[in-house]
This record gives C-alpha cells, structure tokens and sequence, in this order.
C-alpha cells in the first residue's frame, strides 16, 4: 500500500507566510488598538497645526474643541452599547435635535425652571428611546427601520412645535451647562483624584490578577500606563486652565465615561450587552431575557440624546430646528473608529470616546482652514468606511 505522501511547494508556504503575518497584524493591532487611535489624533493635531501655523493647538481652540466634542461623545456613550448589541439606530441626531427644542420651549416660552426642565427632558428622552426599542425587540421590526423612521418623524415633529423657527434666548443657568466651566482650583483638585483613582485601580487589578493566578504584566508596563496617563492628565489641565478652566460639558462626558464604562466592565447588564451581540441565541437560551437587555440599551440610547440635546441648546443658547443633523453619521463613525465591531459583541466606551475626538479634530480642523462644506462631508464618509473596513479586514483574520 502505496504511502499517502503530501508535497508543500513554495506557494504553499508564501500563503502559510501570509496567513501568519496577517495573523501577527491583526493580534498586534488588536493588543495595541488604543495606542494607534491616540497615535492617530497626535498626527491629525500636527498636521493641522502645521497649516493653522499653531492656532489649532492654542488652548481657546482645543477648549472648544473638546466642548463640541463633548455632544458627538454623549451620543457615542449609548451608541456603544447599541452597536455591540448587534443594533443601530439612525434616529439619534433628530432625536438630540427634538429633545433640544423642547427643552428650549421649556426654558423659554413655559419659564419652567432648570430643575424641573431637565429631568423632565431626560425622562422623555429615556420613554423615546423606549419605544424605539419596543418596536425593535417586542415588534421585530429591524432597528435600521425603526430608526430611519425616527429620523425622519423627530425632525418633523422638531419642526412642527417649533415652527421651523429658532427658540431663544434660553435662561442663563441653562448656558452655563453649555458655556460654564468648572473653577480652575476644582479643576486641579479633580486632576488629582482621577490620577490616584487611576493608581489604585491598577494596582488593584494587578493584585486581583495575581491573587487568581492569572497572567500578570511587568511592574514597569503598569507604572508606565500610570506614568504616561498622569503626563498627559497634567498637561490636559494645564492647558485648559490656560484658558477658562474645564468646560462644564466635558466634565459630564467625563462622568458619562466613568458610568458607561463600569457598567460595561463591573456588571452583569453589560456582560449581557456583549453576550447578546455575540451570541443572541446562545444568551436567551441560557435564560437571559434579551429583550428585556435590548430595551434598555435603547433606553440609555435615548438618555444620551437628551443628556446631548440640552448641553447643544445650551451652548447654542437657542433651541434650533436643524440642530443634531448627520449627528447619527459622527455617533456611528465614532464608534466604528474606536474599535467598536460592526458584527456586534465587541467595542468599548473609551475607544468610541477617541474615535468621536477624531471626529471632532477633522471637522474642527477643515472648517478653520475653511474648506467646504462638501469636502468635510466627503472625507468623513472616507473616513467611515475605511474604519468599517479595518474591522471587516481584522475579522477575516481571526477566522
């Protein structure tokens, strides 16, 4: 009986070589995925403070950078979620803009007070967000209908109690949530807490890892994240308070980021989030009601855009009928860009975080060079599909 004698010729080994530095890039880039995305934003700062002669890098301009950041991020803290779900939802910048102009009409026609507007405007914003999860989960109609349907009917009904027309001016104690900014000694005080919070953390993590017998990095990798965070913490402060100080608005992304982080990370609701974006069949079978789980993404989707539409009618001042347009474009290319995968079951809220700081810088950028309108809108649809196409690439690899 004839041996079964396998021959490997040199195209084999060129694929198996390909395969495995394919493989190599995809870990690499995967385990350092972060560091490229901050990497990313140091170019594009050097790049257009190389044509700005400077003036993108001035501290007012990096201040109002961050604050319209601030909006994209508060959309991207939910979309997070929704994306890593398995779901998407189109209907949020009309959202943020109806959830805006009722808190105007609020402010400004009804004199209701801020204590009573916002609240008021969150909770409608949490029942929105509700029913759009209720037609997608309980309903069974896809989420990309349900929410193309809402873009289209929040920006009718926006128009409609508006009259098409800009609702202003809106109480000062409203635009000091948008214009305000956090005292500079508070600032500082609270520079220093975060870096100690960070501090601990880590090391509690460390211990706990050891404590389990788990793989453990090198003490100097941990004092290094320490270090290189506390480095760039004290020069984000400096900054700032070389002008103003921090921006009311940024200091609630930041609060949004500790949240929607330590539910991701530290409790059972976001591992379900992942779990149902992984696997949706495995996970109800296990006994976990994933509609219920899906609803309440939803829900949290439609906090966000109030929380982002009344900090946008707040640093507007005014409540305005085509306020939140193509925001659903920057929340969705936000999360896309920091890593959050298109299939579901994998993202994270600080990489959506940066993603909408890349958002931010481009837009920030071109319109200080003064390029046109349809250039910034042609380059951060490049911009989305090439990050969507990271994801496909890095996806092809792990099979």
């Amino acid at each position: 009986m004839t041996p079964d004698v396998t021959s490997h010729g040199p195209g084999d080994a060129a694929s198996s070589a390909s395969f495995g530095s394919g493989q190599r890039f995809q870990q690499l880039f995967a385990r350092y995925k972060i560091l490229a995305l901050l990497l990313a934003v140091t170019a594009i700062w050097i790049f257009f403070s190389f044509l700005t002669h400077g003036a993108f890098v001035t501290p007012r301009n990096l201040s109002n950078l961050l604050r319209q950041m601030s909006i994209t991020g508060m959309l991207a803290c939910g979309m997070v979620f929704v994306i890593i779900a398995g779901e998407i939802d189109l209907s949020v910048g009309s959202l943020l803009g109806l959830l805006g102009g009722v808190a105007a009409i609020l402010d400004v026609n009804h004199h209701w007070p801020l204590a009573v507007t916002v609240p008021v405007v969150m909770l409608l914003g949490v029942l929105v967000g509700m029913f759009n999860g209720w037609w997608s989960t309980y309903r069974r109609v896809p989420s990309f209908i349900v929410g193309l349907g809402g873009m289209l009917a929040y920006r009718g009904i926006l128009l409609g109690v508006t009259g098409g027309s800009t609702v202003a001016p809106v109480s000062d104690g409203l635009v000091f949530i948008g214009q305000g900014y956090l005292p500079r000694i508070a600032g500082d005080a609270l520079a220093v807490v975060l870096f100690a919070l960070l501090a601990l953390l880590t090391v509690r993590q460390r211990r706990n890892r050891q404590r389990y017998e788990l793989p453990v990095v090198p003490v100097w990798q941990d004092v290094a994240k320490i270090v290189g965070t506390g480095v760039i913490l004290a020069a984000f402060i400096a900054t700032l308070d070389r002008y103003g100080g921090i921006p009311v608005p940024v200091l609630l992304l930041l609060a949004l980021l500790a949240i929607f982080t330590w539910i991701a990370t530290q409790t059972v609701f976001g591992r379900r989030i992942y779990a149902v974006g992984s696997n949706l069949e495995a996970t109800r079978l296990s006994g976990v009601n994933t509609d219920r789980v899906k609803l309440a993404i939803f829900a949290l989707m439609g906090l966000m855009c109030a929380f982002g539409g009344i900090v946008n009618t707040a640093r507007l001042a005014a409540g305005s009928p085509s306020a939140g347009s193509m925001g659903e474009l920057d929340a969705i290319a936000a999360c896309f860009i920091g890593g959050t995968s298109m299939r579901g079951g994998s993202g994270t809220v600080y990489g959506a975080l940066i993603g909408a700081l890349v958002m931010a810088s481009l837009d920030n950028g071109m319109s200080m060079l003064d390029v046109d309108a349809y250039w910034q809108m042609i380059v951060k649809g490049g911009i989305l599909v090439l990050a969507v196409w990271i994801d496909v690439v890095s996806g092809s690899n792990r099979r």
